[in-house]
């Protein structure tokens, strides 16, 4: 009797392609991979804030390195287009790879009729706990929310919504102190937030990196502990594991961080060192779903558990929920699904929230497909530069 080769028929990646959707606040890019097999193509996700055309063009250069491989063989076409970069890839590079992958991946499972996490090792739970920001996805709200007021009213909006956790930005720029007024203002908006949302609901505050030093880091949080929170993340700029460590080791709330590493490689000494009690991974940014992974695996033997950072497109947020339900160390996933109202136009998702969570997805692949027509109705647009605000009064200019 003869039996089928386990490796298939043949496979060959024809082109890599992007495009990119101005959702009104940032560019989605999104990726597809298209296959010598009709009709079987991935799509995947690589958006960065303000570096759009410089990540487009990075993927048109890595591409060459993949067409005529087998898309099936994800490791060894993420190895190719790491290792013959040469030069060490940096946050650019590191997002290309990430989109082409997370279309690798949907090539795969449609090519096997399964679903992503089924391959990523199966599913460890049935749904997928979220969080969203203030104005449900638009990004003015959640940078420039700093009245009690405006705060209370978009607020209560997520709730109503059927959330049970929230994030905010609201530490001020600040320097290496803190004064005793911006101290006050802050514990004046997160007693009007907890008022507000109630005892039950999780807040999560993104310092942003702003304070410029462990000292003005934990006087906020001193402030805000009282207040419960979810953590408190990125609490000062990233690079700097020992701060990081520092600060983790004093605070009186868990501390979050990751969002802006990229790679294993960046994550151990974080982890290794106790840093953080959460890792922020960015399925976007960090080399894709199997780096991912590893950071869950590694994150997981230090008791530190995994909440993905994703304020990205459509695509970036299935990623994120095959990666939930496959992870046994994930927490809560960050998502983006009110962003712009055409949302669901564009993009058709396997995304359902069913009040505070994802439902499990079924369908092959990644389980997205792109409206081509409709998302060229959207074209490149600069995005909006929130941190020129970010500049003290006397001039000086802050972290964002």
């Amino acid at each position: 009797m003869h039996l089928p080769t386990p490796e298939g028929p043949p496979l060959r990646i024809t082109a890599v392609e992007t495009t990119v959707v101005n959702a009104e606040m940032r560019n989605w890019i999104l990726v597809k991979v298209r296959t010598d097999q009709d009709g079987l193509h991935g799509w995947g996700e690589a958006s960065l804030n303000w570096k759009t055309r410089a990540v487009t063009g990075t993927i048109e250069d890595l591409s060459s390195m993949i067409i005529g491989r087998d898309p099936r063989d994800i490791e060894q076409n993420v190895r190719v287009l790491t290792k013959h970069s040469y030069y060490r890839l940096g946050i650019i590079g590191a997002t290309a790879i990430s989109g082409i992958e997370h279309a690798l991946w949907d090539i795969l499972g449609k090519s096997l009729g399964q679903p992503v996490w089924r391959l990523l090792g199966g599913k460890v739970r049935d749904t997928a706990r979220v969080y969203t920001h203030l104005g449900l996805g638009d990004m003015r709200s959640v940078y420039d929310t700093t009245d009690p007021g405006p705060l209370r009213e978009k607020a209560a909006e997520v709730v109503d919504q059927g959330y049970d956790a929230l994030k905010v930005v609201l530490v001020p720029y600040g320097h290496h102190l803190t004064v005793a007024a911006e101290r006050r203002r802050l514990d004046k908006l997160m007693a009007a937030l907890r008022d507000t949302v109630g005892p039950d609901v999780d807040i999560m505050v993104d310092f942003h990196g702003r304070p410029a030093s462990t000292a003005a880091a934990l006087q906020y949080i001193d402030v805000l502990a009282p207040y419960e929170p979810l953590f408190c993340e990125e609490p000062v700029q990233p690079g700097d594991t020992e701060a990081l460590r520092q600060v983790t080791q004093r605070s009186r709330s868990p501390i979050a961080a990751g969002e802006r590493l990229v790679g294993l490689r960046e994550f151990l000494p974080v982890l290794a060192g106790k840093a953080l009690h959460i890792a922020q991974p960015d399925l976007n940014h960090t080399g894709g779903l199997l780096e991912g992974k590893r950071i869950a695996a590694v994150a997981d033997t230090e008791q530190v558990g995994v909440a993905p950072h994703n304020p990205n497109g459509p695509i970036a947020g299935a990623a994120a929920l095959h990666y939930a339900v496959s992870t046994p160390n994930f927490v809560i996933q960050e998502e983006m699904s009110g962003a712009v109202s055409w949302y669901d136009d564009v993009v058709s998702t396997p995304m359902r929230r069913v009040g505070n969570h994802w439902t499990l997805p079924t369908a092959p692949g990644l389980g997205v497909e792109v409206d081509e027509r409709e998302a060229a109705q959207h074209p490149y647009q600069p995005e909006v530069a929130h941190s020129g605000s970010a500049v003290l009064a006397d001039g000086t200019v802050v972290d964002w």
